[in-house]
C-alpha cells in the first residue's frame, strides 16, 4: 500500500462519514429546507460547515500514535450511530448513551439485525482495515506541525467563511431548527458522550444526601397496607382499550374495578431516565441524574419508616432505585419459574406470596418492574397464546412490517400485561381480609411505533412526540382500601394533567407516612385524614 498523510488520513475519514453516515440528518435538513435554486447554496454550505466541524474535532485528537485508533473507533462508533438514526429516526444523546452502557445482553440481541451488521461492516469495519493497514510517512516534528496547522486553519476558515456567506440563514438554522444537529453523525455524540463524562465524573464524588429522616407511621394506623406497585415498560396510553382505543387490550382489567388515568406524562423517554424520577422527590422540571442518584428516594423512606419494601426485577436493572432496598432479579430461570423464549412477568408472582406469609408485621410495599413492551422485538413480549391481534412483525427490523403488523404485536404484549395486571390483582384480593391492599401500574414512558418515521423511544423530551411521553396509569383498591379514600373524588381526576411528578406523594399517602417532605397537593388521592 502506498504511503498516505495523516491528513489524508483525517479527510478521507470525514468523507466517508459525511456521505454515508448522515442520512437522517440530510433527510431532516432537507425536510427543512426544501431543494430550491436558494437553499441549494446554503446546502451546500452546510456540507462544508459540518464536513470542516468534523475535520477540526478530529484533527485536535489525531496524532502520530493516536490517529489509527481514534479513526477506527469514530469509524465503528459512527456506522453504528448511522444505523439506529437511520432504522429509528432515534438521536445519540446524554440518555441515549445513558440508555446503551445500561442495556444488558438481552437488550442487545433484540436490537441486532441483518443490516446493522452491514451498516458496521462497510460503514465500519471495511474502512477501518484500510486506516489499519496504511502507512503513514512520520514527519519531523516541524513539518507535522506546519501539516497540522494547515488543516486547522483551513477548516476554521471553511467553517467561518460558509457562515459568514449564508448567515441568515444559520441565524435561522442555529437558533429555530435546534433539533437537527441531533442528528448531526460524529459531532453530536461526541458532544453527548463528553457531557456524559462530565457528569459521571461529578456524580461520583457527592454524597448520599437523606431526606424524610421524620418519617415514620403513627401508632394509630393499625392497618396494614399491601401496595404493589407495577413499572410498566414501553407502554402508551393511547393503546389501552380501558382509555378508549378500539382494539380490546384490556379484556382482563376490564372486569376489574380499576381506575385508568388518560392524561398522565412520563419524567423521561427512557427508562434510565424516566424510573429513577418517578422514585425521586424532584420535578421532571428540576430533575437531574446526579443529584437523584446522590439523593435518597421514596424506597429509602418507606424503609426507614418500618415499611418492607422489596423489588422484583424482570427488567435490566432498577437504574439504582433499589441500591439500598431488598432486589431480586427475574430474568432467569434460576428464579423466574416462568421462561419459554425469555422469563415472563407473571413468573415476579410466584413467591410474592410466600414472602407476605413471611412478615406478619408491618405494612408491605412491592415493585413489580416489568419487562412489559420493551421493542422492537415485541413479538418477544408475550406467549403465543396471547396473540389475539394479527397479522404480526416477527422481526426486530421494524421498518420491514406494515404499520398494521407492528401495532398488532405491540398490542398483543400490551393484552399480556393486561393479563399480568389481573393476576397482582387477584394476589391482593387473596390478602384483603389481612390487609388494606392496591396496585398502582405506572409505565416509566410510551413509544413511537412509525408514525412520523419514529420507532421507539428517548428522543429528547422537547421534540418527543406525545406518545412517547403519554403514559397509562391504572389503580386499584381492595375493600379496605376504598374505605379510607375518597374514590368519587379519584375517579373524577382521570382526565386531569398529571404526571410522574405525583408518585413520590401519592405513595406516602398510600403507606400513610408522616414526613416534611410529603406534599397532600401532590397526593393524587384525598384521604379521610390528613398524613
Amino acid at each position: 500500500m502506498k504511503e498516505i498523510t495523516s491528513t489524508k488520513l483525517i479527510i478521507i475519514t470525514t468523507v466517508i462519514i459525511m456521505l454515508f453516515g448522515n442520512l437522517t440528518f440530510f433527510t431532516n435538513v432537507l425536510d427543512t429546507y426544501p431543494l430550491n435554486i436558494k437553499n441549494s447554496l446554503f446546502l451546500l454550505s452546510l456540507v462544508a460547515v459540518f464536513g470542516g466541524v468534523t475535520t477540526l474535532l478530529l484533527s485536535l485528537v489525531c496524532y502520530k500514535y493516536t490517529i489509527k485508533p481514534i479513526l477506527i473507533t469514530i469509524l465503528l462508533i459512527s456506522s453504528s450511530a448511522a444505523y439506529f438514526m437511520d432504522t429509528y429516526n432515534v438521536v445519540i444523546d446524554e440518555t441515549m448513551i445513558d440508555n446503551i452502557l445500561n442495556t444488558d445482553m438481552g437488550e442487545s440481541l433484540d436490537l441486532l439485525s441483518i443490516r446493522q451488521i452491514l451498516y458496521l461492516l462497510f460503514l465500519g469495519i471495511v474502512p477501518s482495515i484500510f486506516i489499519y493497514k496504511a502507512k503513514i510517512p512520520y514527519r519531523s516534528y516541524k513539518k507535522s506541525i506546519i501539516a497540522r496547522a494547515k488543516l486547522l486553519g483551513g477548516s476554521i476558515a471553511v467553517v467561518l467563511i460558509a457562515i459568514l456567506l449564508f448567515s441568515d440563514f444559520y441565524a435561522s438554522f442555529f437558533r429555530e431548527h435546534k433539533s437537527l444537529r441531533y442528528y448531526a453523525n460524529p459531532t453530536y455524540y461526541i458532544y453527548s458522550a463528553i457531557k456524559y463524562s462530565g457528569r459521571l465524573f461529578k456524580s461520583v464524588a457527592l454524597p448520599l444526601q437523606a431526606i424524610g429522616m421524620d418519617a415514620k407511621i403513627p401508632l394509630s394506623d393499625v392497618d396494614r397496607e399491601l401496595v404493589v406497585l407495577v413499572v410498566g415498560e414501553t407502554a402508551r396510553a393511547d393503546h389501552f382499550s380501558l382509555n378508549g382505543y378500539s382494539k380490546k387490550t384490556n379484556a382482563y382489567l376490564e372486569k376489574e374495578d380499576v381506575i385508568s388515568f388518560t392524561n398522565f406524562w412520563a419524567c423521561g423517554t427512557s427508562t434510565a431516565v424516566s424510573v429513577p424520577c418517578m422514585f425521586s422527590i424532584h420535578n421532571r422540571s428540576s430533575y437531574e441524574k446526579n443529584e437523584a442518584n446522590a439523593t435518597e428516594n421514596i424506597l429509602d423512606i418507606l424503609q426507614r419508616s418500618g415499611v418492607n419494601v422489596l423489588w422484583l426485577d424482570n427488567n435490566s436493572d432498577s437504574k439504582g432505585v433499589a441500591t439500598r432496598v431488598p432486589y431480586e432479579s427475574y430474568k432467569s430461570s434460576e428464579t423466574n419459574t416462568i421462561c419459554d423464549v425469555e422469563c415472563r412477568d407473571v413468573g415476579m408472582l410466584t413467591n410474592l406470596q410466600a414472602y407476605i406469609d413471611d412478615h406478619p408485621q408491618g405494612d408491605i410495599f412491592i415493585v413489580l418492574h416489568q419487562m412489559g413492551n420493551h421493542g422492537p422485538a415485541y413479538y418477544k413480549r408475550y406467549p403465543k397464546a396471547f396473540e389475539k391481534f394479527t397479522p404480526t412483525c416477527q422481526t426486530n427490523q421494524l421498518e420491514n412490517c406494515s404499520e398494521e403488523q407492528i401495532n398488532n404485536t405491540y398490542d398483543n404484549a400490551i393484552l399480556y400485561t393486561d393479563y399480568f395486571l389481573s393476576k397482582v390483582i387477584d394476589l391482593l384480593k387473596d390478602n384483603n381480609a389481612d390487609f388494606e391492599p392496591a396496585m398502582v401500574y405506572m409505565s416509566d414512558h410510551g413509544e413511537s411505533l412509525g408514525e412520523s418515521h419514529l420507532y421507539l423511544h428517548g428522543l429528547p423530551y422537547m421534540i418527543a412526540p406525545d406518545a412517547q411521553k403519554n403514559v397509562p396509569v391504572i389503580m386499584w383498591f381492595g375493600d379496605n382500601f376504598v374505605d379510607e379514600i375518597n374514590i368519587d373524588s379519584l375517579k373524577a381526576s382521570i382526565h386531569d394533567e398529571l404526571s410522574h411528578d405525583n408518585l413520590f406523594h401519592t405513595l406516602l399517602g398510600m403507606m400513610e407516612v408522616n414526613t416534611s417532605v410529603y406534599d397532600k397537593t401532590m397526593d393524587l388521592i384525598d384521604h379521610d385524614e390528613d398524613h
